[in-house]
This record gives structure tokens, C-alpha cells and sequence, in this order.
């Protein structure tokens, strides 16, 4: 990424990311969910589950953050098993709707037993007129076999809204989820050994240091990087991709993945409409909502021709912008939010790759759009830390969902052979 100078002192839109994790102050009596606050939403994935997330509602992976409390006293949704030790409250009291995705006969005894023999087992056509009905518990369990999760739902003072959101729940094919690393005593695994663990195949993301150039390398250049790095950055496609992809085919990526390397696919597209100087090939600011549709679509297209599947992130190069321009501003983001809806809706995570003063700071203080999953950016200080920087929020994109690119180009040489590159610290999401 050869434009990714940080600047400095731009204004940004105001305001904190809807969906970003955080108090939530409790309501008095909670409503339902209107159908359009759902239709505008981001989405929600898990195993073959995908839902739309109301607007205030957080979304917690318990899986890759196993201390995390299930809370019912704040609107959220929680995926994945939680962990042994959940560090909860002292005190806590309910009244809020949450719903909690998990795999389907993760419990036992007879407690569990009594509960699956009362359990509705829903099939994917009902779900969309499943009710919820007021009960001592205020709570309801639902069986998905066709996916092998169960969903738990509980409600505050109204079930309307907790059904709103189950009925907007579809099944989109079984997604299997991997265990998190753990360590002999039950606890998620830390430092070099959750390193390698992390960095497995499976693994939705993974922490450690990588590298991006121009153009894919060979075979050879990369088994003699492998000693030095473990994670590489690969231009998917794009009308702004800047270097021709001789190296990069299908079973290039099979074969760099069997070395032990993470990839980071990026879609290198049109660039900001007031970055014409800067950028031969850039959108127009009226059609920025199409071109963020035509380029996902394209993104995916490639993707899947070089074996990519869904469940991973494709990131979309947006060099830094003067985004004190309200009117190039507004446009990158609705072009960045047509992208991230694209993308989710054929169950690929949306990533977005941009200057940390610029667009990733822009759509952390954005509203009313849906916002990337996932997120890279450009903030050359020479320190390898994904968090305590001047633009980025540490609650933005956090845990796992953040890739920062700490220097700029500069030769390496590794093995014996020698790379022009920029310098990653990871600690998000890649294939």
C-alpha cells in the first residue's frame, strides 16, 4: 500500500459506532424491535446461524473471548461456549433481551436433559413465525439440528422484542466452529504457544507479525520468509491494484497455507472521489453506493477463484483521503457500507483497510451505516501494538478484529532473498 501516510488534524463524523461493545443504559420496559432497525443492521454469523443486529445491541464471540460474562441486563447477542470461569459481576440484575448462539449438546446431566425434552426443534421454514411466549422464565430455547447450534433468548418486559429478532434469524448452510485454544488448566491459551495454536488453518484469527508487497511472491521467496514471518498480505483484485499477480493463483494460496502462513486478502478498487489526484481510477460520489456492490461482488468473485471460502475476510484498500471534505467524507462511507452489506450477505467478513486518521477513524465515529468486521490500518509509528494509538478507540474493533501497518516500505531480506515490504502487527481476522 504505497499511499497509506497517516494525516493529521482532519475533522471526522461525530458520534460513537452503533454496534461498538459498551454500557448500554438499561430501559424501563424494552419494545420491539421495528423491522426497519433490523433491515439496516449489520449481521451476526454463527455456524450456519445469521441474523441482523438491531441497532444498540452488541455482539460478543465467547469462543475468542472465553472470560466474557453473558449478561441479560444489556441488549446484546453472544456467540460460541463460554469459557470456564466467566468474570461476571458480583451483582447483576436482568431485564434485557439477549440471545445466545451455541452448539447443540455442549450440555449434560439432568438438568440439561429435563431442558431438551421441552425444547421446541425448529426447522429453518418456521423461524420466521416462531413466537415467543411469556413464561416464568422469561426465556426461550430453540433447537437448530440443521446447523447444530441452540439458540437461548431472553426477554425483559416485552417478548415482542426478543421474537422480532428470532424471527429474523436464517439458516445459511452448517458452519463449524473451532474450540479455542486452551491451556492444561482450562484457560485460553497465552504468548508464543497460543501464537502457533492461533495460526492454525482453522483459526478465525490469529496475532503475530506480518508482511505486504506489491505483488505476490514466489513459492521460494516465501518458504524463506517463513522463518521471519508467518502472516502475508495478498492483493485479491481491483481496478487501483498496483503490481500484475504472476504468483497468485489457487494453488499458490493452497501451497503458502501448508507452510504454516495467514493471508490477508485485499481488494485493491476505486478510490475516494476527491482523490483524483492521487488515484487515476476513483468512484463518483453519487454512485458510491453501487460501486461499494460492484466492487464486493468482484471482491467475492476472486476470492473464490483463488479458494477463499465464505466465513473469511476480504479487506477493502481505501488509501487515505482528505475526509475534512464532508461531501468525499460521506461518500467513502456509504461506499465502505454498501461494501461491508455486500459482502455479509454472502457470508464473507467485510474488512476495510484505510489511514487511521482517515477512514478507519471515520467509520468508528460513523452512524447509521453497517461497519466492517474487521479492520487494517495504516498508522506508520513503528510500533507493532494494534491498540493505544491517537485515532482508533480501543473499544473499536476489539477483541481480534484489528490489523495495523506500522511502517512504511523498505527492503528486507530473509533467507537470502530480498523483498520490498511494509510491516504488520496482527491481531485480527485473516484465511
Amino acid at each position: 500500500m504505497r499511499h497509506a501516510a497517516v494525516l493529521s488534524g482532519l475533522l471526522g463524523v461525530a458520534g460513537v459506532a452503533s454496534f461498538v461493545t459498551g454500557l448500554q443504559p438499561p430501559t424501563a420496559r424494552p419494545e420491539a424491535v421495528p423491522a426497519a432497525a433490523l433491515t439496516q443492521a449489520r449481521t451476526a454469523q454463527y455456524r450456519g446461524v445469521r441474523l441482523p443486529v438491531p441497532d444498540g445491541w452488541d455482539v460478543h464471540r465467547l469462543d475468542l473471548d472465553p472470560a466474557r460474562c453473558v449478561r441479560h441486563d444489556r441488549r446484546a447477542i453472544y456467540l460460541g461456549r463460554p469459557g470456564p470461569q466467566p468474570d461476571c459481576p458480583a451483582r447483576l440484575f436482568g431485564g434485557a433481551e439477549t440471545l445466545h448462539i451455541e452448539p447443540l449438546g455442549e450440555r449434560s446431566g439432568d438438568a440439561a436433559s429435563a431442558q431438551r425434552r421441552r425444547t421446541p426443534v425448529v426447522r429453518a421454514g418456521k423461524l420466521a413465525r416462531f413466537t415467543v411466549r411469556e413464561n416464568v422464565g422469561n426465556r426461550v430455547r430453540i433447537e437448530l439440528p440443521e446447523v447444530g447450534a441452540v439458540v437461548t433468548g431472553v426477554y425483559g418486559g416485552d417478548p415482542l422484542a426478543l421474537q422480532s429478532v428470532i424471527r429474523s434469524i436464517r439458516l445459511a448452510g452448517k458452519w463449524v466452529a473451532e474450540p479455542p485454544p486452551r491451556t492444561r488448566g482450562g484457560g485460553i491459551a497465552r504468548d508464543e504457544s497460543t501464537a502457533a495454536t492461533l495460526n492454525s488453518e482453522d483459526s478465525e484469527w490469529t496475532k503475530g507479525k506480518g508482511f505486504d508487497t506489491c505483488t505476490a511472491p514466489s513459492l521460494r521467496a516465501m518458504a524463506a520468509w517463513r522463518r521471519a514471518y508467518r502472516i502475508a498480505n495478498i492483493y485479491i483484485g481491483g481496478a487501483s491494484r498496483g503490481c500484475a499477480q504472476p504468483n497468485l493463483t489457487r494453488s499458490w494460496v493452497r501451497a503458502v497455507r501448508r507452510m504454516g502462513y495467514r493471508l490477508i486478502p485485499t481488494y485493491v478498487g476505486k478510490q475516494a472521489p476527491c482523490n483524483m489526484d492521487a488515484f487515476r481510477v476513483h468512484f463518483k460520489a453519487e454512485a458510491a453506493a453501487r460501486e461499494g456492490r460492484r466492487a464486493a461482488a468482484d471482491a467475492i468473485a476472486k476470492a473464490r477463484a483463488l479458494g477463499i471460502p465464505p466465513d473469511r475476510p476480504i479487506y477493502f484498500d481505501m488509501e487515505s483521503y482528505p475526509s475534512g471534505k464532508t461531501r468525499c467524507r460521506r461518500a467513502v462511507l456509504t461506499f465502505l457500507d454498501n461494501w461491508s452489506r455486500s459482502l455479509e450477505a454472502q457470508n464473507y467478513v467485510s474488512g476495510v483497510y484505510s489511514s487511521a486518521s482517515s477512514g478507519v477513524r471515520d467509520l468508528g465515529r460513523a452512524k447509521g451505516i453497517t461497519k466492517p468486521q474487521a479492520i487494517w490500518f495504516a498508522q506508520w509509528d513503528n510500533k507493532a501494538k494494534a491498540y493505544g494509538g491517537p485515532y482508533l478507540r480501543n473499544r473499536w474493533w476489539h477483541p481480534h478484529r484489528r490489523i495495523k501497518q506500522y511502517r512504511g516500505g523498505h527492503r528486507e531480506k530473509h533467507g537470502g532473498v530480498a523483498l520490498s515490504v511494509d510491516n504488520n502487527y496482527v491481531d485480527g481476522r485473516v484465511y
